[in-house]
């Protein structure tokens, strides 16, 4: 039905003017106000959208009349309305009195035979037998007189429609049960008057009421006879019905009633009885009330309320369907495919076939139908609506022999069909406003059965095709009705129907990314660091490459503003069209799946765009703030709220059981997403260099060969992201015609037109704009199109050449909107320029004609140059020929892709938490960020995200303000003591407590790390950096409970620059009080005291930092694997200063001060030297974590091994502590790690052996302790320690200070005397020369004698002794005991000195021993003879060389048997002696001086007694070792023989001269005197 619009009337406008007037019915006390305008709708509907009625009630209501009565009532009713009538005023008594009147002689026609029958068949006569009736002539007569002059002459009194009241009524007279009366009888009279063109609209209403109440009072029931029957004539009836015309109030209650009979006939169990073409009808009459803009707007929307609830059931129907057919859905398509074609919906729309109202010959106003006009039927009546009429014909009805089938598929279907139809944006007969009728109805059909509708390819189809289509174009409207009610549609279509969209969701939710996404740069705000919203893409992935130019004459050029409309570019949106389209997003995104399947059906598909990465980004970008300022203040929390739902949904999948089956591979993914960036990044440097792409593509493996031209022509061909224009130019080089001949070679044109392959050809490249190119590309096409068989039409390849280049022309001239019409190539003008090229004659008329429409009609679209009106179809097109190679989106309910996704997604959705963090000022933002950075950080450790979690860590900490490396300043520290209780009051602490976001993010922050400290790495440098901060202002102790303690004292910090005790004020402290104090304060330049407000946040930060619960950390930290661990003790180290710098930080006292502290005192600070407790902390924390276990210490150690030998080394430059704790820390650490190779003792000890005296005085308790922990239990370590110099060194000069004396003294006992004794051949000398100067210090007790005897003879003693000199006495004491125990150690000790001369260390060629002193022994004296070396450490380096000297001569000694044999034993003596003349004549140090000449005569008197160095005349071989020898002592030690040899020397005195032969060779002494000297 459609609706012209007609000229104003004056007595239209009468009737649109006059005042509400009420129509009211008794029957059912319905009551509706011919309201106008708003006032009705506001009444019935809720704007914009009318809600859906409920469908109707299923339980019938009861009813307390007899039913036959009532039915007879009914019929009383609307004969007596219908006798008030003028017509029918002269009606007979029968029709009051029920019965047959006397007008048809006895004949009882109360029950028709058939539909056709019963709404004006030929006549009627009842068979007594069957109960059926029989309609006559006469009765068709009557009808069609109504009351006027019948047939033959005979005079008729009732109506033909009040006779069939009587008929009904004598009928019902002896019926005892009102369930098994015919219905079609029951409703014959009724239906006459709805469609009787007669009556009027008060009367048709009354007919409606009364159907009305049948059904609702259940008289008429699923099993009620013949229902199909029945149902399907009143379903012809109502949507046939006819009425005269009255006012436009009344006309359109009778239209209201019909809507409610319609739904009340679907919605009750006994709907589905209705046939296709029923429903059809049904909702064709529905759709037509809808559509005509003549009806109120209260009737058309409660027209669309009723179209809603109907479309639920129909549509509800569908998933019945299902179920019937089972499995086999194709069945059921196969078997309503016959009907498919037989129902057919045409709504009027827009009042096409209305007219002005007219008025009959006879006087009586036209009537009213819902008739359409049908071809071939002649008798029609008049429709008149709001003062028009519209001539409709009336339909015949079916045979009651034909069975009428349930409705199903084919008007479900058909429906489907014109609601999509309706959504035609290019169609004119349709306005918005029908549209968005259509959208809202679509929608509700699409929440109801969606899924449904995928699975029928006929629904699908439809689907995928034209309302994807329309709904793609329609979310471009400006019209925001149309817009959202757009956008609502294409989400619930996906939502539902995605499985079957794969391609149609990927075109939509690109279009919503390129609007929505803005390139516009994070503006910076004053405190917030920019690096904490890193992360967050300025621009989406799907940017496609930069159009071409629109001037090379074969694209239309469009302006900027209609591409945007066409939806080609994101465009400029309007604010409001903006919020909705984030609306849209966030009802996609709220489907718990959905952001999985756009990871892995696009993400992870090389041809398909990254929705997913692009979807994060988009909700992180605008979720800050600043995109208000180009859209709404409403879309920044609704991407925020999209985004933590995002993360919600990963979150609560954590636990989930893994589903694998049914579903992609994951490796597999993973290798097609790492080829999709090769691609990818290849592409790009094809656009920028096509050589340099096709070399990157062929190194990367994705070009199987770069020189075989279909090897690359095939990828190029097959992907979609190389530019279209660069590779049109690409081809076309002449350096390339073997790559534009095997691209040609990839195209199939056989059978096809010449328009038809070329417009293949260029689809597939955007063709260059230089000449020599194009004819290179048609040359060549050419040739292809000829290759195989030449077609008819066409001569050969130079006759396609020609017309290649007319086509391509024809195409530019056509469609080039330069150009005038006028001015446009003619076919005759086409024809023209090709005359005589095919071989020399003209090409078929009909051949050009054909490719002259199709150019003309079809525009040849060149890629990258889609920008006219005919692109969207281009691209719909393209679109759907490859839905059928993309197959069916996979639906992803499981987790096993989530790992992967939220890897490649989570770092913009952690920097807008943390931006958003920052600049959030409301609670409840605050409180979905918090679970939202908990729900990351849980996500992240779940599938170990290390990455993830560092830079939460990072945003978190950085809100904390507690991870800053500038400190601040501590000398002002001011400690508050309360009765038992004392608080730090700090600069730190009082801003941390003012700030109530850094409190939160250092819960959170916390609240993250606790649990998942296995996977922290990188983040341990911001955690550590918190705990020094908070460390050095006393806001938690140096280590918890839950750690591994070390024997030593807490780590001392700076003193507080006063103490302030709060519970020694006195009560009253009025104004004077307070002025006295400040004047106090200032005249001692004491700083002021702390404020309450101070206090006060100071008292918040010791709650919040309580409230971080950093002891569950450190608990958890002992349990974590060895490689977590080594990312915290790095991160410790890293804290430290660099080598030989001191740190400073700030200055401070040293160890605190043994004198009190006067309360409410300043205590004035020593000057002393740098102190930095958080060198110490980490030193400490550091070891303390390397010491839980032999795997930590394995995998740490030597780090910090290394860490804490830097900080020795650099003794003099460090703090006093920190030096003595670190010795500490090194020596237990030394325990632990003995067996590796990282860290030695004799390298320790003489580094600690080195200190300076001072260094050494103030660490003595903590290197004893430490060395007493080393040696504690017997093993290698302890051997090794007690046997070194530089430990006894280190004992001898810690003996003489007081409070290390008993320490030391315990350690020489437990070495000595200890079980097992630790006493050795190399310590014992060491050891006793130690006791002996513990009882050389008892002496003391011989002056306290002294005293004591003075007392004795009467003298006073001055001062009475002091207790601590009878310690000394009995450690003295106690000394020489151990002393005289260790006597009788010392045989057993020199028989183990001896050397072994049989032990084979040596082979027979001795090489070995040249490499001991060509390659170690001789280029370590000479380095350290070195001055450089020397200068390094004056003190320590003489007796350094004198160990070196030592070491050389003992090694010579041990292997003297051995070498003797050796060739060159002589070469090496004389480089010792020549070693040993350098070390003598060094000049730095008498040490030297000493050693050189006592080592030398020991060798000397050895080898003298063992005949190695004897005079020639007793052994000649060795003469010239002899002369030699003496030769080079005689330089550097020229009285070195004499002392030797003093008996030989007076018989024959050795010249001095070193050149002078020995003639007589000394007579040397024995064996035994030599080894008593030596």
């Amino acid at each position: 039905m459609s609706v012209d619009r007609a000229p104003e009337d004056p007595t239209v406008l009468q009737l649109q003017q006059r005042e509400t007037k009420p129509f009211v019915s008794s029957e059912d006390g319905l009551a509706v106000s011919a309201m106008s305008g708003e006032a009705a709708f506001e009444a019935l509907a809720d704007p914009p959208l009318a809600r859906p009625r409920p469908v109707a009630r299923t339980n019938a209501l009861s009813i307390a009349r007899d039913p036959v009565a009532l039915i007879t009532t009914e019929c009383i009713t609307v004969t007596s309305a219908m006798r008030k009538h003028a017509r029918w005023a002269h009606s007979s008594v029968s029709a009051i009195l029920g019965g047959t009147s006397s007008g048809v002689h006895g004949r009882d026609t109360s029950r028709p035979s058939s539909p056709k029958g019963g709404i004006g068949g030929r006549g009627s006569q009842r068979n007594r037998g069957t109960g059926e009736i029989k309609i006559t002539d006469d009765d068709i007569g009557l009808a069609n007189r109504w009351g006027l002059r019948g047939k033959k002459g005979k005079s008729m009194q009732d109506n033909p429609l009040m006779s069939a009241f009587s008929r009904l009524r004598g009928d019902l007279a002896g019926c005892k049960d009102i369930q098994s009366f015919d219905t079609p009888a029951l409703l014959y009279p009724f239906l006459q008057v709805i469609r009787s063109s007669s009556t009027s609209a008060p009367i048709t209403s009354l007919a409606l009421i009364a159907i009305t109440k049948f059904f609702n009072y259940n008289l008429i029931t699923r099993d009620s006879p013949r229902l199909p029957l029945a149902m399907q004539r009143l379903s012809s009836a109502i949507t046939h019905c006819r009425f005269e015309a009255s006012d436009s109030a009344a006309d359109e209650i009778v239209l209201l009633r019909i809507l409610n009979l319609m739904e009340s006939m679907l919605s009750r169990p006994g709907g589905e009885t209705l046939g296709d073409g029923s429903v059809c009808e049904m909702m064709e009459t529905g759709l037509s009330m809808c559509c005509q803009i003549r009806l109120s707007e209260l009737l058309r929307r409660s027209a669309e309320m009723a179209m809603v609830t109907m479309c639920q059931v129909i549509f509800e129907r569908l998933k019945h369907l299902e179920v019937e057919a089972g499995d086999d859905l194709g069945a059921l398509e196969e078997t309503t495919k016959a009907d498919m074609g037989t129902v057919k919906m045409d709504p009027s729309v827009n009042g096409n076939n209305i007219t002005f109202p007219q008025t009959a010959a006879n006087g009586i106003k036209a009537s009213k139908s819902f008739e359409k006009p049908q071809e071939g039927l002649e008798e029609t009546t008049s429709l008149a609506v709001n003062g028009s009429t519209v001539d409709l014909t009336r339909t015949s009805d079916h045979d009651e022999t034909v069975e009428v089938k349930p409705y199903s598929l084919p008007s479900i279907r058909e429906l489907f069909r014109v609601l999509v139809y309706l959504l035609d944006p290019h169609d004119k007969q349709h306005n918005d406003t029908m549209r968005v009728m259509a959208l809202r109805i679509i929608d509700v059909a699409l929440e109801v059965a969606g899924p449904s509708i995928a699975k029928h390819p006929s629904l699908a189809t439809l689907a995928k095709d034209y309302l994807c289509r329309y709904l793609f174009q329609l979310v471009r409207s400006d019209n925001m009705a149309i817009l959202n009610e757009s956008l609502r549609v294409a989400g619930t279509l996906l939502a539902t129907c995605r499985g079957v969209l794969k391609l149609q969701q990927e075109l939509f939710i690109s279009y919503l990314v390129a609007c929505l996404h803005p390139r516009v740069e994070i503006p910076r705000e004053l405190g917030i660091d920019p690096a904490l919203y890193e992360g967050v893409p300025q621009a989406p992935k799907l940017v496609r490459p930069p159009p071409s130019q629109a001037s090379s004459g074969r694209s239309t050029p469009v302006p900027v503003r209609d591409r945007q409309k066409l939806g080609m570019e994101g465009g400029s949106r309007k604010p409001d069209a903006r919020e909705a389209m984030v609306e849209s997003v966030g009802t996609l995104a709220r489907v718990p799946s959905f952001m999985v399947e756009l990871y892995v059906n696009y993400d992870c598909e090389v041809d398909r765009s990254d929705l997913c990465e692009d979807m994060v980004g988009l909700l992180s970008r605008n979720a800050f703030p600043d995109s208000a300022t180009w859209s709404t203040t409403n879309v920044p929390p609704l991407c925020l709220d999209s985004l933590l739902g995002y993360i919600q949904f990963i979150a609560d999948r954590l636990d989930d059981e893994s589903k694998t089956s049914g579903f992609p591979d994951r490796t597999k993914l993973r290798e097609q997403r790492a080829r999709k960036k090769i691609i990818i990044r290849g592409a790009a440097k094809f656009n920028e260099n096509a050589k340099a792409g096709i070399a990157y593509l062929a190194s990367e493996g994705i070009i199987e060969n770069p020189d075989d031209p279909y090897s690359v022509t095939r990828f190029l061909k097959g992907t979609t992201r190389v530019s279209k224009k660069q590779l049109g130019e690409y081809i076309s080089k002449k350096a390339n015609e073997n790559i534009l001949s095997a691209f040609l070679d990839l195209f199939d044109f056989t059978g096809k037109r010449v328009d038809e392959a070329l417009r293949q050809l260029l689809e597939s490249f955007r063709l260059p704009g230089e000449s020599p190119l194009i004819e290179r590309i048609v040359t060549v096409f050419s040739e292809k199109y000829c290759a195989n068989t030449t077609p008819a039409d066409i001569a050969d390849k130079d006759a396609v050449y020609v017309l290649t280049y007319a086509i391509i022309m024809l195409n530019t001239d056509q469609h080039n909107p330069n150009l005038r019409s006028q001015n446009r190539m003619s076919y005759t003008d086409f024809a023209r320029n090709l005359r005589g090229v095919n071989g020399g004659k003209d090409f078929a008329p009909e051949y050009l004609q054909e490719i002259y429409d199709s150019i003309k009609t079809n525009e040849i679209i060149l890629p990258d140059e889609h920008e006219n009106k005919h692109a969207f179809d281009y691209a719909w097109k393209e679109l759907l020929l490859k839905t059928e190679s993309a197959g069916d989106l996979v639906i992803c309910d499981t987790n096993i892709f989530d790992k992967d996704m939220f890897s490649a997604t989570w770092k913009p959705v952690v920097a807008t938490l943390c931006y958003v963090f920052m600049s959030a000022t409301d609670d409840a933002v605050f409180s979905r960020v918090v679970v939202g950075f908990d729900q990351c950080a849980s996500i992240a450790a779940k599938y170990g995200l290390t990455e993830a979690v560092d830079r939460i860590i990072f945003c978190l900490s950085s809100i904390s303000t507690l991870a800053s490396n500038n400190q601040l300043n501590t000398a002002l520290n001011t400690e508050v003591q309360v009765n038992d209780s004392k608080v730090m009051v700090s600069e730190l602490a009082v801003k941390f407590g003012r700030d109530y976001k850094a409190q939160l993010a250092t819960v959170v922050l916390f609240g993250v790390v606790t649990g998942n400290e296995s996977i922290v790495r990188d983040g341990w440098q911001h955690i550590v950096r918190i705990w020094l901060n908070l460390f050095i202002n006393s806001l938690i102790p140096p280590l918890f409970s839950t750690q591994t303690t070390l024997d030593i004292t807490p780590i001392p910090l700076q003193n507080p620059s006063q103490t302030i005790d709060r519970g020694q004020r006195p009560e009253d402290s009025g104004l004077f009080s307070a002025f006295t104090s400040y004047l106090q304060a200032y005249a001692a330049d004491d700083p002021p005291e702390p404020s309450e407000e101070e206090l006060e946040s100071t008292l918040c930060t010791v709650d919040c930092v309580s409230a971080c619960h950093m002891g569950d950390v450190f608990s958890n930290i002992n349990t974590i694997s060895a490689e977590s661990l080594r990312s915290l003790v790095m991160c410790l180290l890293s804290q430290l200063p660099e080598d030989s710098s001191p740190v400073v930080i700030i200055v401070k006292p040293d160890i605190p001060p043994s004198s009190p502290t006067k309360p409410n005192g300043h205590r004035a600070r020593p000057q002393g030297t740098i102190y930095d407790p958080t060198v110490v902390y980490v030193l400490e924390l550091a070891t303390v974590l390397t010491l839980r276990d032999p795997d930590i210490v394995a995998a740490v150690g030597i780090d910090v091994a290394e860490a804490l030998q830097n900080v020795i080394r650099d003794a003099g430059n460090t703090h006093p502590i920190v030096v003595a704790r670190a010795v500490f820390y090194l020596l237990n650490l030394l325990a632990a790690s003995h067996e590796h190779s990282f860290i030695r003792a004799p390298v320790v000890l003489h580094t600690i052996s080195s200190f300076d005296q001072s260094i050494l005085g103030s660490s003595a308790p903590l290197i004893l302790s430490g060395l007493a922990h080393c040696i504690k239990n017997p093993g290698p370590l302890r051997n090794e320690m007690t046997n070194s110099p530089d430990f006894w060194s280190i004992l001898q000069t810690l003996r003489a200070l007081p409070e290390a004396s008993a320490m030391v003294f315990d350690i020489a006992e437990d070495i000595t005397v200890g079980t097992p004794s630790a006493t050795t051949a190399d310590n014992y000398e060491s050891a006793v020369s130690l006791l002996n100067d513990f009882a050389t210090a008892a002496s003391v007790g011989a002056i306290a004698e002294q005293k004591q005897d003075k007392v004795g003879r009467g003298q006073k003693l001055a001062k009475q002794t002091k207790p601590k000199a009878s310690v000394i006495v009995a450690r003295g004491t106690k000394a020489i005991g151990i002393v005289y125990q260790l006597t009788g150690r010392v045989p057993a000790l020199i028989e183990k000195s001896h050397l072994e001369r049989n032990e084979e260390l040596a082979s027979t060629d001795h090489k070995e021993w040249t490499m001991i002193f060509g390659e170690v022994l001789f280029p370590l004296i000479i380095r350290l003879l070195k001055p450089e070396v020397y200068q390094s450490d004056p003190i320590g380096m003489s007796e350094t060389r004198v160990q070196a000297a030592t070491l050389l001569c003992k090694v010579f000694l041990h292997y003297l048997v051995l070498l003797s044999e050796w060739d060159g034993m002589l070469d090496l003596w004389l480089r010792i002696l020549d070693i040993m003349d350098r070390l003598m004549n060094s000049g730095q140090g008498d040490n030297l001086e000493e050693a050189v000449p006592e080592s030398l005569k020991n060798i000397i008197l050895v080898m003298s007694s063992g005949g190695y160095l004897v005079p020639p005349n007793q052994n000649p071989e060795n003469e010239r070792l002899w002369t030699e020898t003496w030769s080079r002592l005689g330089r550097f030690l020229p009285n070195l023989y004499s002392e030797l040899f003093p008996k030989e020397d007076e018989k024959t005195s050795p010249e001095p001269a070193a050149g002078r032969s020995v003639e007589a060779a000394p007579t040397v002494e024995t064996a035994d005197q030599s080894a008593e000297k030596a």
